[in-house]
Order: C-alpha cells, then structure tokens, then sequence
C-alpha cells in the first residue's frame, strides 16, 4: 500500500464551484490511486480566499518570510476561510464521485503546535501531527481532507502554513509521497529565468536556495516543509504546477515538469 500526502493551494484553487475542473481532475485522479491499493490524504491552503476576507473585512495583510502575520482578529477571519475552503473541496470531491471527509487541524487532536511569536503572533510552528484520526478515515474509506490550523497548549487557534502542515502529515505518516501542487511549474535557481528550472534537487541544494534568498516568499516555507517531510520520514517530495490539467496523476507519472526533492 502507498500513502501519498497532496498538498493543494495558491491560484490552483481559484475555482472551487462543484464542477470546476480542478475538483473533478483531483476526485478522478485519487479514485484511480484508490483503486490501485493507495491511501491519500489532501491538505488544502487558502491564501486568496482569506486576503479576499480580510480586504472585505477591512483587516490588512501582513507577511514576513512568506507567513502571514496573524493576529487575534485575522486567526478569526483565517479560520472562517480555510472552513469555507473545506466545505467546498469536500462537496465538490464528493460531487465528482469521490467518499471525502473535511477535517480541521483542531478535530481529534490532529495538528497541535506553538506560536511562532513576534511578529507573526497567532501563526503556528510546524505541526506535531496525531495520525490516528487520517488511519481511521483511510481504514473507513474516506478521503480525509485538511484544513491547516493547529491547536495550542490552551485549546487556542493557530494559523499553520499550508506547506509545513502537509510536510508534518506526510513525514508522521511516513508517506511514499508528498505531492505539492502549486502555482509554479518547477523550482527555479533564479526565480526571474524561466531557462533556470531544477528537475532535481538534493536537501544540500534546499538549504542553499534557502541561504542565499534565492527562494522567496511563499516557496521559502514550501521548501522548509520538504525538508522537514524528507527528514521525518517521507520517502519523495515533488512540487508541480496544480493549474495544469490531472496535475496529481501526471506528476507522479512524470508526464509534467516538476521538481523532486531528495536526501
């Protein structure tokens, strides 16, 4: 049996209306790695959908090293977000024929964490995951699908980035693969040269892009949580471009430029 963790975010889910394309590919694509003997569990972002809150709501939008700033008042409206998220990835998973289950990070104990302080406040560090719950869904055959916030010591909300939330449960779960399905095509040396794609890259290269500025904003915790995934367990880490049509299928059968992350 495979365990295959996909993370899905960014502009992949600008589109969330029951027959949007991206929700019919994923149901499609996880029914075939079901029925080939795989277990797999979704994680899902929501950056636009919580900065369309926040503008609406009048709170600004702060981001330091490409986490979100999140005090009191954002955790609200970031909670509020990510469950609508939720909500609509599950009913359309379930729309296109696929048994899901939409979960917080709060429900069973799933993700706990502490805050990573000043200045990012209610923003969480990368999660201890609690398996328990995904094995049971997965042993009910239910696709469980994850919004990424965690609790505190205190039972309190805390905002956990996407991508490190993804790598924890793939590195917990000692997952065959994580697939992280974002806006981008490849991993790039240089950001602003398309010519600079990396199809591979060693954890050493990682920390380097890292060192140098070379990874900015968003990938800077994408790259962090492969690290982390890598190190705890998991066995290959691939970033994909999650626009592109059947992105999960195509990515774990190399039909589509991607990068894989390796020791």
């Amino acid at each position: 049996m495979t365990n295959i963790v996909v993370k899905v975010g960014g502009h992949a889910l600008d589109s969330l209306r029951p027959n949007a394309a991206l929700l019919a590919e994923l149901a499609h694509d996880i029914k075939a790695l079901n029925a080939g003997g795989s277990k797999t569990a979704l994680v899902h972002g929501g950056g636009p959908q919580i900065g369309e809150l926040l503008d609406t709501a009048g709170v600004a939008s702060r981001f330091v090293e490409g986490l979100r700033v999140t005090d009191t008042v954002t955790m609200m409206y970031v909670a509020m977000a990510l469950q609508h998220v939720n909500l609509l990835i599950t009913a359309g998973l379930a729309h296109n024929g696929l048994s899901s289950v939409g979960i917080g990070g709060g429900d069973g104990g799933l993700f706990n964490s502490t805050s990573l302080g000043e200045p990012w406040k209610r923003a969480g560090a990368t999660p201890v995951v609690r398996t328990d719950i995904v094995r049971t869904l997965w042993g009910d055959a239910f696709t469980p699908v994850i919004s990424p916030f965690a609790l505190d010591r205190e039972g309190e909300l805390l905002n956990c980035n996407a991508d490190a939330s993804a790598g924890a449960l793939a590195g917990a779960l000692d997952a065959d693969v994580l697939v992280m399905l974002s806006d981008i095509d490849q991993l790039r040396s240089d950001v602003d040269d398309p010519a600079s794609a990396l199809a591979t890259v060693n954890s050493g290269d990682v920390e380097e892009l890292l060192r140098s500025g070379a990874a900015r904003e968003g990938m800077r915790p994408k790259l962090t949580a492969a690290l982390d995934a890598l190190h705890a367990g998991a066995t290959r880490i691939i970033i994909a471009n999650g626009k592109r049509p059947h992105a999960l299928r195509d990515a774990l059968e190399g039909r589509i430029p991607t990068t894989e992350v390796v020791q």
